[in-house]
């Protein structure tokens, strides 16, 4: 890009769907991530706790980009509706909880500026250890790392954390992809694209503080299957 951070213009897309107890802090934080130039994008995805409320009243001024579903689509629908609203250099995800620190956005940056070959995806990883990691659940981690192996038995990467929220883009690319996983099936199915386009991916320690289910997490056992499924749909028969 030939560009330094004081030049990027970072493009965040938060899906959201009932969180009204975070979201607040979560567009606080975005705005303090220690990028000079961000775009906000919240796609509310049909929220019936009271969020939508607080995203058009006390907090639409933290917003750069607000957009709505008429009804509930999933995070994959969220996030294709927010990339094309996207007008940055690059673009990332942000969900709209606390388990992810956007002062890591900065140092996933750096490979789409520095190095004698820039980035065209960078994915955070939760298992490179960097500056915080709080220790999650045993059987989760045992979830994603397995998905992430069969993933990369696909695609021939070597990626640690194929489901991480924290997926960094460059905008035209990201924007060239047409997205049809409408739930979580999203992270298999971006990862076989982007491995198919030869792209240049790069891998980055950052901070993670998971939330429990009684916190409102929303992923399960039966995304877990679905995200095989969409391994070996994307890999195999989507071309």
């Amino acid at each position: 890009m030939n560009k330094t951070l004081e030049d990027i213009v970072l493009s965040v897309v938060i899906p959201c769907y009932n969180e009204r107890e975070t979201i607040e802090t979560v567009l606080d934080s975005v705005r303090a991530c220690g990028v000079p130039h961000t775009e906000i994008i919240v796609v509310d995805d049909c929220s019936t706790d009271g969020t939508r409320d607080l995203l058009t009243g006390s907090l639409r001024s933290k917003i750069d980009k607000l957009i709505f579903h008429k009804y509930n689509q999933g995070k994959g629908a969220a996030l294709s509706k927010g990339f094309q609203a996207a007008t940055g250099d690059v673009v990332v995800i942000q969900d709209a909880d606390l388990e992810y620190d956007p002062k890591d956005f900065a140092r996933l940056i750096g490979p789409f500026i520095k190095g004698r070959k820039d980035a065209d995806v960078v994915y955070g990883s939760r298992y490179v250890r960097g500056d915080k990691y709080m220790v999650e659940g045993f059987y989760h981690t045992a979830g994603n790392k397995f998905l992430t192996f069969v993933s990369n038995l696909f695609t021939d990467l070597g990626l640690t954390d194929m489901e991480t929220c924290y997926k960094m883009f460059k905008r035209e690319l990201i924007q060239s992809i047409e997205i049809e996983e409408k739930r979580f099936g999203f992270e298999p199915e971006i990862t076989a694209k982007i491995a198919r386009k030869r792209c240049r991916i790069y891998e980055m320690p950052i901070s993670y503080y998971p939330r429990s289910y009684n916190e409102g997490k929303k992923i399960g056992v039966r995304d877990g299957f679905r995200a095989i499924y969409c391994i070996l749909k994307y890999n195999l028969f989507v071309r």
